[in-house]
């Protein structure tokens, strides 16, 4: 017999779209804060798209939806709180550009276009960006899936974990050591064998958080 929470869970849209009529806000207005297209928006209320978890997890953040609610639609729509009121933790949530993959003359060369999507995280300085994780050569420290955030302005030190750019124009995860004064780039699956970076590597910025999806 299913239980009352999963009984819940489909209706997840029709929640949000609750949410937002609360707060008075147009799809587009809400979309944009979120750093999502309207039309997408428009999806998920209707049911027939499903919002990720890390844009679950922005949209309680951004608007203070109390998350028993937003999945099992149990308890007050939002936590407790003046819901007009912007908090510090609301003006703390930044904006953070998603890219598929680094572009090349990445980070002095942007263009918007090779720009996938926009995430809602909390406490992430400005000036940071995101990517998606693939492969195991970081597991268990990062797998893949795994939504990295990295900043390249940070100086690096050893045993940071930096993202860089092979000389195929891969982008690369590993952990940045100094050994004798020559640098290496070692995974923390010992599947993989560390690697001494060539002149075509290029280092790219220095991971400061990473997320992960939790299945239910």
């Amino acid at each position: 017999m299913a239980s009352k929470k999963d009984a819940h869970r489909g209706s997840i849209g029709s929640r949000i779209k609750a949410a937002r009529l609360a707060k008075g806000l147009t799809q587009t207005e809400f979309a944009e804060a979120l750093g999502i297209v309207q039309g997408f928006l428009s999806g998920i209320e209707g049911g027939k798209k499903r919002p990720s978890d890390t844009l679950l997890i922005a949209l309680c953040h951004h608007y203070r939806i109390n998350e028993e609610w937003l999945f099992t639609g149990i308890g007050d729509m939002f936590r407790e709180q003046d819901t007009t009121e912007r908090t510090r933790e609301d003006l703390l949530t930044t904006r953070t550009p998603l890219f598929k993959k680094i572009p090349e003359g990445f980070p002095e060369f942007i263009n918007k276009e090779e720009i996938n999507d926009y995430v809602l995280l909390p406490n992430i300085p400005e000036g940071c960006y995101a990517l998606v994780a693939y492969g195991d050569f970081m597991a268990p420290t990062i797998r893949d899936g795994d939504l990295v955030i990295f900043s390249t302005k940070e100086n690096l030190e050893n045993g940071d974990i930096v993202l860089a750019n092979n000389r195929w124009g891969d982008a690369i995860l590993r952990k940045y050591r100094l050994k004798n004064k020559e640098t290496f780039l070692v995974s923390d699956n010992p599947v993989y064998s560390p690697f001494k970076p060539d002149t075509e590597t290029r280092m790219i910025g220095k991971v400061l958080e990473v997320w992960r999806k939790i299945k239910g």
